[in-house]
């Protein structure tokens, strides 16, 4: 089958692509700017910490007075802000712990004990992120380790990419589905507008045609056999056309669904092309299989008007002469499904994500709007489904539609 958005249109595949790539850029970003203000704080946190070890190691050598030693440790402590134990030469806690650790919560309730093991957990894991500072007397003795973790504002910031991340996200989720429904509420107002125009325009020449051939049909009386076949002829098409304008009408109004028998719906349909095709030059073959008879919930001219959109694209993607298009019927437990199968020189895997997008056409007439219109009459009418099942080029195309048993 053919296809029914312009190729000349903005592709709007590309467009996303561009916009990913945009949006993983922006994220790249500000996690790479948000790591570089992290590494800077962990170098400054590391100079705090030997710092602070370094003090211990003047205090140790006893070159420093009283004095200075109660000012060294003020002014060092002062500008502590992230989690420091202090070891002995074994790496072992040093109590009374209030002194030789610094922002650490202790649980009140637990013994000494259970202290020094939860501190020896918590050292292991702060040796695994930042490696422990010596503090030695002369080059080979050691006095005690430093370990040390992160501050909160390091911890914070290290998230902080990822909240804002998940807020972005949320943000562009909640534009696009905005948009989304900005975008179907202003198309679904064009379609119900053009129909209803549509609708209106041709009403008014329709009711004029069947007035002159009502005309007609009395002055030439039946005396001429070939102007009575001409004029019954004429009448069958503006039949038609009345029942066409009847169908636009009934675009953004809810339409009356009734059970009907499918087989003769779509029946109707097949007799309507089998008329016409030896027109069009073509040898096609069009069947309806079936296997028990199949009810189902539609309003019969809008769903009239899909079968013989499906059942023109068919024909369309018939350019060999000849071919068969075959209609199956059938139901399963929740559903009923009709498929619509072709013998034509199938859909190229390019374009069939585009195929139901309005103006999409692979035709060098036509305005692309058959399959799309089809789609909304079955989905948004009928609250069924239209889908390409499958299409193989050289081959064929099946168009699947599926509807609710009610």
């Amino acid at each position: 089958m053919t296809s029914t958005t312009r190729n000349s249109l903005p592709q709007t595949s590309e467009l996303k692509v561009v916009l990913l790539i945009l949006a993983f850029i922006i994220v790249a970003g500000t996690l790479w700017y948000t790591h570089t203000i992290v590494q800077e704080l962990e170098a400054n946190q590391k100079r705090i910490a030997d710092l602070y070890a370094k003090s211990f190691e003047y205090i140790g050598s006893g070159k420093t007075q009283s004095g200075d030693y109660s000012f060294v440790l003020d002014e060092i402590i002062r500008n502590i802000d992230f989690p420091i134990i202090q070891t002995d030469a074994h790496n072992e806690p040093i109590p009374p712990y209030s002194i030789s650790v610094r922002n650490v919560k202790f649980d009140s309730t637990q013994t000494v004990e259970e202290q020094r093991l939860y501190l020896k957990s918590l050292i292991a894991s702060m040796d695994e992120r930042n490696p422990r500072i010596k503090v030695e007397s002369g080059d080979t003795l050691i006095l005690n380790y430093i370990h040390y973790g992160e501050s909160k504002l390091i911890t914070r910031l290290r998230i902080l990419p990822y909240i804002e991340l998940a807020v972005v996200t949320l943000f562009i989720f909640i534009g696009y589905m905005s948009f989304s429904h900005i975008k179907r509420s202003e198309q679904s107002n064009i379609w119900v507008g053009m129909a209803r125009e549509t609708a209106h325009q041709l009403g008014t020449p329709i009711s004029s045609l069947m007035g002159w051939t009502e005309l007609l049909r009395h002055q030439v009386g039946s005396e001429d056999s070939k102007v009575a076949e001409t004029l019954r002829d004429m009448d069958n098409d503006l039949h038609r056309l009345q029942k066409i304008a009847d169908r636009f009408s009934k675009i953004g109004s809810k339409p009356d669904l009734k059970d009907e028998n499918l087989a003769d719906v779509i029946g109707k349909v097949i007799h309507y092309f089998q008329r016409r095709i030896p027109q069009t030059g073509k040898r096609v073959q069009i069947a309806l299989e079936q296997r028990n008879t199949v009810f189902a919930h539609v309003n019969r001219e809008l769903f009239e008007w899909v079968i013989e959109n499906l059942t023109k694209n068919a024909l369309d993607a018939i350019e060999t002469g000849e071919g068969r298009i075959t209609i199956s019927l059938f139901e399963r437990t929740k559903h009923v499904y009709i498929d619509v199968t072709d013998t034509g020189k199938g859909i190229d895997p390019g374009h069939r994500k585009e195929i139901f997008r309005p103006g999409f056409s692979t035709k060098k007439r036509g305005w692309g709007l058959g399959l799309s219109l089809s789609q909304r009459i079955i989905e948004t009418y009928h609250r069924g489904k239209l889908l390409l099942k499958e299409s193989k080029p050289g081959i064929g195309t099946t168009f699947r539609i599926r509807l609710r048993k009610f």
